[in-house]
Parts: C-alpha cells; structure tokens; sequence
C-alpha cells in the first residue's frame, strides 16, 4: 500500500554564484581571458574599465512596479522643475552616445571591444595566421605519384597508410587489408601483394613509417643509409641477428656474437640511437605551440617580496555606462507615470537579467584575485628560502598547511594551485613544484623529497656508465649523507624522474687510447 510522507532535512548546496566562482578560480591565465572574452560577448551589460559609482540604485529601479511609480509621481511639488531637469540630462545622453552607429555596428554590437589587457603587438601577434601543415597522411598520399605503381598498387597503398597509428607503425596484420580490399572493392590481392607494396611506403618519408615493430623501423632506416655509412653493416648485423641483447644491452654478449671489438659495437649502437623510433610523430596539421603564462611575479627587492598578479588575471570589468543611462532613463519614466508596453517590459526584464549576471561575474572576479593572492602570499611565507636563494632551499610542504594558515579549505587551495605558475627570479615554476612531503635527516631536520629526488639525478648523472649504480647503491649514498631513504623509495623516486633501471642505463665507454684506435682505423 502506497504511503505519502513529509520530511525536513539539511543539505548543503552550492549557489549559483558560488559554482560561477569555484569554476573562475581553477582556470588559468589563458582560460580565463577566454572565459572572459565570452562573457563580454553574451553580456552586454558587461563592459571593461573601471568600476563607476552609481548615482541610482539600478535594482531598485528594476524592480520598481508601475502603481508605485504613479503613487510617486503624485507626491512630487516640483514636477515641472524635475521634467525640465530629465530632459536636460536626455538631451546629453543622446549627444554623447551614437545610438544609430551602437546597433548598426556590427562589429561593436554592444558598445566594448573584446580586449582583456592586450598591447597592440600583442594583438598583432594573436592575429597572424598559423602556417597550416599537411598531416602525416596527406604526406605520404603526394608522396605516392613517385611511386611506379599500377591501380591494384594505388589501392593497396591508400589501405595501407590510411591503417597507419599515431606514431606512424601499422599494427594491422597484412590479412586484413587484403580482406578490406576485397570487401570494399572486390579487388583480389594476396599477403605478397601488400607486402610489396608495404616495403616501397616503408622507404617514403619519413623512412621507417608503415614498419609493424621497432626492429623493422629501425632495419629500414639503416638499410636506407649510404653502404659506406661508419658502423651500418654491424649495426644491421645486431638488429637482425641479437635484437634481444640489443634491447637489453648486453653489451659483452653483442661482441661475442657479432665478433666485434667494443670500438666497432660502440659505433654500430650510437649509429642506432640517432635513428626515429617513432617516423609519425610531428604530423598534425597544425605545430602545437605551448607557451606558459605564469599567474603571478615573485620578486626579492630590498629585504621585502613583491608578489604581483598577471593583469590578465584581474582585468577591470564594470556595468556598462550606455545601458546604465538606458535603465536610469526607464526608472525616470516609471517614477513619471508612465505604464511602459510588453516590449519595454520584456526589455526590462532582460535587462535585469543580464545585470545580475555581470553583478555576478564582476564579484567572482573581484573574489578570485583575492583568493589568488593569499594563497600566493601564503607559499611564499612558507618557502621564503627559495624565493631568496632559489633551488635547494625548498621545504616540504602539503596543500593542508597553506590552508590552515589561510585559514581556507583545501579543496580551495588545490583549485587555486592547479594549472598555475610564478615567475621567480630564478625562473618559471607550476605552483605543484613547492609541495613535497618531508624526509627526516639524521640531523631530525626535514627536507623536501623535491631535494632528494635532485640528488639521486645528480648521482645518476655522474655515475660510471659502464657500471651504472643501483637503487640499494643509491640508497646508500644516501644514507651516508643523512638521509634516511629505503631502497624502495629510491625506486619510486628514480620512477618519477622517468630515469630507467641501472642495467638499461649502461652505455659502451671508451678510454683515450680506444678512441684513438678507433679514430686511425677510420
């Protein structure tokens, strides 16, 4: 049996101002000049510049119905007086603003120009075209006319590349083009068809695109170079014959293999390492160009840090003057008596809308400088040895402790921290770099993983390449400098510095006497 109840409960939800400025303050510099540009351009109550003080309450007028207007207007003694002085302040309006020339224009709808703190040559720069640039396909399709091939052959070829990955291998297996082939066109070809064909692609360019694995693409980049190329015959030798040594670096095993001294191996493998393992990267249509934009200026100056948000960050917005006039003049007219028609109604109703919203955004903007600086102040406060004395000095820190000194929530703190970066005196930096966790020195002093993790890149920079150190060496090394790191975590860290294990990380040294044998016998 159906039953009806009532219940009262709590819960919390964010308003719609608030959700406006949770989304304002994890965008970045760029994105937000575009979440602003946007604004700018669906409100046209929404203009750039200082804000202006208002004379009239504007939801005060809005709001305002036509009865109480009449009331009003009865009461006043100084009516005539008042008109005369209305129409003065009309006929400014109108001689200041070019209503015909506002909604004619179709490139200033609104009466603003869509510019966020942009010099003109930054303009300029924004309006220059960007060179548009054949995709890796289009490429290798002009390519095929230099290719003596017959309609079967062009039909191949186009299934081919049109089957090439991202990083330009094709990972298809031959039988299902020749399946594709018959299906789509009814045409019928065998395995040793495409293989033909696949074998003139490979040599197109860039040389080693359309191979079905590394060993292939590498093998056809060789095979492609001069015969008297320094170092290809073992070279080849190494990949058709001891691929998996190769990969290992199993470098005494190679020399037995092939019969080779370490002179001949060391130049076959650096031959190999200047080879494109991936021949499809850098075709897209167009180059990405990523610029970073930091959000704020750190400076040291006379024993006091300078903290500074970009402009771009905190442009001034303001309810445009022409509509401000616009409602002024509506409010006079009620004030006077007058009952306005549906459109002005509509109008008016519009109007409102659109206020409150730019009311909205200007607060959200407004809000998120602030934010934006404390949390800055904050990170500096707390890493003020690294804003003096730059790399080295930083100090382990989590999101928790700039927002208990904020006094913020952390979730806040994160918004602000993501995507973000400072100029420094010592360069560019995300906001993420100053937060690390502590390590305890044998001293009880704590130090940031950030400053371990330089260390161990530093001992792997240094270290002997014919013997590369461990992570349990590394560990040690460590250990006897006052830190107290477990071998485990020596991984990790070495892991997040995207550094490979000791035995991939060897490499064939020669001492001077080898590099001058090899030098005479070339």
């Amino acid at each position: 049996m159906l039953k009806l109840k009532q219940e009262q409960k709590l819960q919390q939800k964010l308003s719609p101002q608030q959700i406006q400025y949770i989304k304002l303050l994890q965008l970045p510099t760029l994105a937000l000049e575009q979440r602003i540009k946007a604004e700018l351009e669906s409100n046209p109550l929404l203009e750039e510049g200082p804000e202006e003080e208002e004379e009239t309450p504007l939801e005060e007028a809005l709001d305002e119905t036509p009865e109480t207007a009449e009331a009003e207007a009865t009461s006043e003694t100084t009516e005539t007086e008042e008109e005369t002085a209305e129409e003065a302040t009309s006929t400014e309006i109108e001689e200041e603003i070019d209503w015909e020339e506002l909604f004619n224009n179709v490139d200033d709808l609104y009466g603003y120009k869509a510019r966020v703190d942009r010099t003109d040559e930054d303009e300029e720069r924004r309006e220059l075209p960007l060179p548009a640039r054949p995709s890796m396909i289009e490429h290798l399709r002009e390519q095929l006319v230099l290719l003596d091939l017959n309609e079967t052959e062009r039909l191949i070829a186009e299934q081919i590349i049109g089957s090439i990955d991202e990083d330009g291998y094709l990972r298809r297996p031959l039988e299902s083009i020749v399946d594709d082939l018959m299906f789509t066109y009814g045409v019928s070809v065998t395995e040793e068809d495409v293989e033909r064909v696949l074998k003139q692609i490979q040599r197109l360019d860039p040389v080693g695109i359309a191979a079905r694995d590394l060993r292939e693409c590498l093998i056809v980049q060789l095979e492609a170079m001069p015969e008297d190329t320094p170092g290809r015959e073992v070279a080849l030798r190494m990949l058709r014959e001891a691929f998996k040594d190769f990969a290992m670096k199993h470098f005494e095993a190679l020399q037995r293999k092939l019969g080779v001294s370490e002179a001949e191996l060391k130049e076959a493998y650096d031959l190999i390492q200047h080879l494109n393992p991936k021949p499809g990267e850098g075709g897209d249509v167009t180059p990405q160009q990523n610029y970073i934009v930091p959000d704020f200026t750190v400076t040291y100056q006379d024993g006091e840090f300078i903290i500074t948000l970009n402009s771009r960050n905190a442009p001034q917005l303001r309810i445009s003057r022409r509509y401000r006039q616009m409602l002024e003049q509506m409010a006079a007219e009620k004030k006077k008596g007058k009952r306005t028609n549906g459109l002005d109604e509509q109008t008016r109703a519009f109007l409102k809308n659109k206020l409150e919203s730019a009311r909205w955004f200007i607060n959200s903007i407004n809000q998120r400088r602030q934010t934006m600086l404390k949390v800055m102040k904050a990170i500096v406060e707390l890493q003020e040895d690294f804003f003096k004395y730059g790399e080295g000095h930083l100090k382990p820190m989590i999101l928790k402790d700039v927002a208990d000194r904020i006094g913020m929530d952390i979730s806040t703190v994160s918004r602000v921290v993501n995507g973000k970066y400072v100029q420094t005196d010592f360069g560019v930096y995300p906001l993420k770099y100053f937060f690390s966790e502590g390590l305890a020195t044998e001293s009880g002093e704590e130090v940031s993983n950030r400053e371990v993790k330089a260390l161990i890149q530093r001992m792997i920079e240094q270290e002997d390449k014919r013997n590369p150190l461990s992570d349990q060496k590394i560990a040690e090394l460590l250990a006897r400098q006052g830190f107290k790191i477990a071998r485990r975590t020596v991984t990790k860290y070495r892991e997040q510095l995207g550094i490979p294990v000791a035995r991939l990380r060897r490499e064939i040294v020669l001492d001077d006497q080898q590099e001058k044998e090899a030098a005479s016998e070339k």
